[in-house]
């Protein structure tokens, strides 16, 4: 953002395209409040609606691709936005309407998080749109933040075991599949490791980052929350590298901070730096 926009009191602005948590755990809602606390007002085009709580996904409704469209084209005309992120898209044709409005805009940093299955098992993106989001949409991103189910999907093998695993997964899937950065979560690691080891690939290298594992049920929404940060830092003008540093802070604080809400997985607190209004 050049100096005199900065002068008229333009805001940081970013877009998330993403389902609708109605328990506000992930998705739009998680999505938000994470911009909101990073200081970026959020725009918002939802692609599916689900019927969840703290205890798993009961139901998935895509949203019609007409109206997804609609949704991104009349934001992205009317305000200038200074990065963009997807979540759960619902449906192929979703897909194809991201990575068609994602071509027209290449110099638009783009966060992936390629949600395909919910923690509860139930499938967020249809099986006949892998194909297309591998060829479409992934190679437009700026970073792609799979987790470790999630990149074994992508490149149609078994999940790794350990960081070793993670890491040559990490670097095959940016090789193979054309992407410019991935950022592969090792927080599903089978290890026992008391932290929560992840991997960035990118254009000079790679580099193994690491935090502390919290211990507490506040975990629905993590990946949400974590690309949110990352595109909001993006949206600020942090370079990746500073931005997924920052944002992997910014989750722990926000694990560290949640109370339950639920009986099941309860969502995180992306406020916790607020003050209640009075």
């Amino acid at each position: 953002m050049s100096a005199a926009h900065r002068a008229r009191g333009a805001k940081n602005v970013a877009l998330t395209i993403a389902g609708s948590d109605p328990v506000g755990g992930a998705g739009i809602q998680a999505d938000l409040r994470t911009f909101a606390a990073h200081g970026v007002h959020g725009l918002s085009a939802v692609t599916c609606l689900t019927v969840q709580g703290t205890r798993g996904v009961r139901a998935v409704h895509p949203v019609d691709a007409a109206i997804v469209r609609a949704q991104i084209e009349v934001v992205l005309e009317d305000v200038r936005a200074q990065a963009m992120k997807t979540g759960a898209l619902g449906s192929a044709e979703n897909v194809v309407v991201v990575a068609e409005i994602a071509a027209q805009r290449p110099r638009l940093p783009l966060v992936v998080d390629p949600v395909l299955v919910s923690t509860s098992g139930a499938a967020l993106l249809p099986t006949k749109a892998l194909e297309i989001l591998r060829e479409r949409l992934l190679p437009r991103a700026t970073l792609v933040t799979p987790n470790v189910d999630e990149l074994a999907v992508l490149l149609d093998l078994e999940a790794p075991g350990d960081l070793e695993g993670l890491r040559e997964m990490a670097q095959r899937a940016r090789r193979e599949l054309g992407l410019r950065a991935v950022l592969a979560k090792g927080g599903h690691l089978r290890s026992g490791r008391d932290e929560v080891v992840d991997v960035l690939v990118d254009a000079a290298g790679f580099v193994v980052m690491s935090g502390m594992r919290v211990r507490t049920r506040c975990t629905h929404g993590t990946g949400c929350t974590l690309s949110a940060a990352i595109t909001a830092r993006l949206a600020r003008g942090q370079t990746l590298r500073a931005a997924v540093i920052a944002a992997k802070r910014y989750v722990e604080e926000s694990l560290r901070a949640a109370t339950p809400l639920g009986p099941g997985k309860s969502p995180m607190h992306q406020l916790h730096m607020l003050r209640p209004v009075r």
